[in-house]
């Protein structure tokens, strides 16, 4: 039976300065992913599939490691209600919302706005002190996200946004979803084995989606090499090692400095999207990025 090894603390402090970026990184991919299977898989099937995967992997390296398991039934359910929030809620509604008519722009503004709520909410759930400079950085960093996403709302009509209504709802229960998981991650799963949480978050999202995807989608999984790709990626990169890292990082620090952190999510898929997909980059998008994360970094700072 393999150890986990214990991090020093010098190295510990190393990987927290590296772990914004790399979380950055990884979680925008997100979206992309999600481009990558529009028209070939049902977009819940595809978090199922996603979620029993990553339950199984990450299990299978709890087991290898020798991860603590819940000790007590309330630990277990805690984890199992963390990921219903931060996973099945948050991705089967910005997914759901995509895939029924809300364009990436209106739903990446909506995401961009969960550091907004948590700035708001932290002071009283967790007697977090939010300065002035870093609401300074989190009004700078929004205004960033405007300019970065101005040319996605450029040609639509007020009857498509209309068409949307439902569909964006969903999309914002989604991101207040994430918003009250990230607290009750901080808040409940304080110090618990981050492979055996993460396994069990898995678990919860599978079990919360199943039943929805059941009376929605056909469950018809095609496994295509562009799916296969895709999942691979979405199990490894995205499950396991950005919400990891996200955990990591809330357990490290405050949770308000954590989530200025999704600001940087729609500029990175931008830019991200420019590279892949040869879409436009245009002059004040490169403004809206440096702006952007001129404004995270001042909300990091304590």
């Amino acid at each position: 039976m393999m150890v986990a090894p214990q991090i020093e603390q010098p190295t510990a402090d190393r990987i927290l300065q590296l772990a914004p970026a790399l979380f950055v990184l990884l979680w925008s991919t997100g979206w992309i992913s999600a481009r990558y299977i529009v028209g070939i898989v049902e977009p819940l099937t595809f978090l199922l599939w996603r979620y029993a995967l990553s339950a199984l992997v990450l299990a299978a390296l709890v087991l290898a490691t020798d991860a603590a398991w819940p000790r007590r039934p309330r630990e277990l359910a805690h984890m199992l209600v963390s990921g219903v929030l931060i996973q099945a809620v948050y991705l089967g509604s910005v997914w759901w919302a995509v895939a029924n008519g809300v364009p990436a722009g209106v739903s990446g503004l909506i995401a961009a706005l969960q550091p907004i709520f948590t700035a708001l909410l932290a002071p009283a759930i967790l007697g977090e002190i939010i300065t002035r400079r870093q609401w300074g950085g989190i009004t700078l960093a929004l205004a960033g996200i405007g300019l970065v996403l101005s040319p996605k709302f450029t040609g639509l009509s007020a009857e498509t946004l209309r068409s949307a209504t439902i569909p964006i709802a969903v999309n914002v229960i989604g991101m207040a979803s994430v918003t009250l998981g990230t607290f009750y991650q901080k808040r409940f799963i304080p110090t618990a084995h981050l492979l055996t949480a993460t396994a069990f978050q898995n678990v919860g999202a599978f079990c919360a989606t199943l039943p929805i995807a059941m009376l929605t989608e056909t469950l018809v999984m095609r496994w295509t090499p562009t799916t296969i790709a895709v999942m691979a990626w979405s199990v490894v990169a995205l499950s396991m090692g950005a919400t990891m890292l996200f955990f990591w990082i809330i357990r490290r620090g405050a949770v308000s400095s954590a989530a200025s952190l999704i600001y940087l999510m729609p500029p990175a898929v931008a830019v991200e999207a420019y590279l892949l997909f040869g879409e436009q980059l245009t002059p004040p998008q490169i403004a809206g990025l440096v702006v952007t994360v001129i404004g995270v970094a001042l909300a990091m700072t304590r």
